[in-house]
């Protein structure tokens, strides 16, 4: 299955590039020129990531500490990132999306068609694509980047799916081998920041939503996550990355929460141990997403997301058909490209 997604990825984004400045690429030579990233950094050059359950205020309180910090924010992907990155004026089918609905997920949790897993592996890939462009911003302009999650936290869904049964063990298996081969070639954040909201109080806020494939969300999924959180996520991550929790109520209060970061010393964790030459090799890395995303292609089997010949070659060439995806961009007369031979 990922070696379909990442077939279709080559040819939806083969030049895609996420920089502040879209029209250069950041190489060895600007290295060898002098190009060095230390010199951008400030007091706020930091990634720093919104954790919490469902509904609990994350994006409000990234926005607002976003706008405070002079930082840039990146709401929490959905499964239609890629179709960000790579522009598309109208999101693509979910066939080329990870084949998976998040919808359907909270509506029918243990389809048989093996669902939940696809959403929660491709959501890790999301996170990492994510996590990349938030690095690369950071090492290419020195601006500080706050994520809703990130794919350190990604975990904690699939602890609670397992525990509830939405998923198989050998999927939990499939992951931790993807996460083991990916996410070591990343540094945490600097800083999670924990929104404690209870179980409960997250189920009312969902229900509040409107929209209707929330209003059944079962509470022990809820609390599964809470406990993933508190129990593993947290007491790990503050081993290399500063940690911060609130309760709904003081998550508003975004002075003292600046205030509260001001007081941070942020003396452990690798990114203490990084110079120029680590931050050169780290931003050659992050800019090239291909490479990226191929870290969580593993030759495994695994029914809920390995796809058979067939099936590829008919997805392949489904994509290949779609309005301006026949050649590279810019060379698609079914979508108004003029001069194509004078290119």
């Amino acid at each position: 299955y990922h070696q379909w997604i990442l077939r279709i990825w080559r040819n939806l984004c083969a030049q895609i590039h996420t920089s502040a400045v879209r029209n250069l690429r950041y190489g060895w030579w600007a290295y060898a020129l002098g190009e060095r990233t230390t010199s951008r950094f400030k007091e706020n050059s930091k990634i720093i990531s919104i954790d919490g359950n469902l509904a609990c205020g994350k994006g409000a309180l990234a926005q607002k500490l976003a706008d405070k910090l002079g930082m840039l924010y990146m709401p929490e992907p959905d499964t239609h990132y890629v179709d960000k990155m790579t522009k598309e004026k109208v999101p693509l089918d979910k066939a080329f999306n990870g084949n998976c609905s998040l919808e359907k997920f909270y509506l029918e949790p243990k389809a048989s068609d093996g669902n939940s897993y696809r959403l929660q592996c491709w959501m890790y890939l999301m996170r990492l694509l994510q996590y990349s462009d938030a690095v690369e911003h950071l090492l290419s302009t020195g601006q500080g980047v706050i994520l809703e999650r990130s794919p350190f936290s990604d975990i904690v869904f699939l602890e609670a799916m397992f525990k509830e049964g939405f998923i198989r063990k050998q999927c939990v298996d499939h992951y931790n081998e993807v996460k083991g081969v990916s996410i070591c070639e990343f540094l945490p954040p600097h800083l999670v920041i924990y929104v404690d909201v209870p179980a409960e109080e997250v189920q009312k806020n969902l229900k509040a939503s409107g929209k209707s494939y929330l209003q059944n969300v079962p509470l022990s999924y809820l609390k599964r996550i809470e406990t993933a959180y508190k129990k593993n996520f947290l007491p790990k991550i503050s081993e290399e990355a500063e940690v911060l929790a609130y309760n709904a109520t003081q998550a508003q209060d975004i002075e003292r929460v600046v205030e509260d970061i001001e007081y941070l010393k942020f003396e452990k964790g690798p990114w203490l141990e990084q110079d120029d030459v680590t931050f050169h090799h780290m931003r050659m890395f992050v800019e090239d997403k291909q490479r990226v995303a191929n870290m969580t292609c593993i030759p495994r089997y695994l029914p809920e997301v390995t796809v058979g010949a067939h099936e590829f070659d008919a997805a392949y060439y489904a994509f290949k058909s779609l309005p301006g995806k026949k050649y590279a961009e810019g060379y698609n007369e079914d979508v108004g490209d003029k001069g194509i031979w004078l290119k």
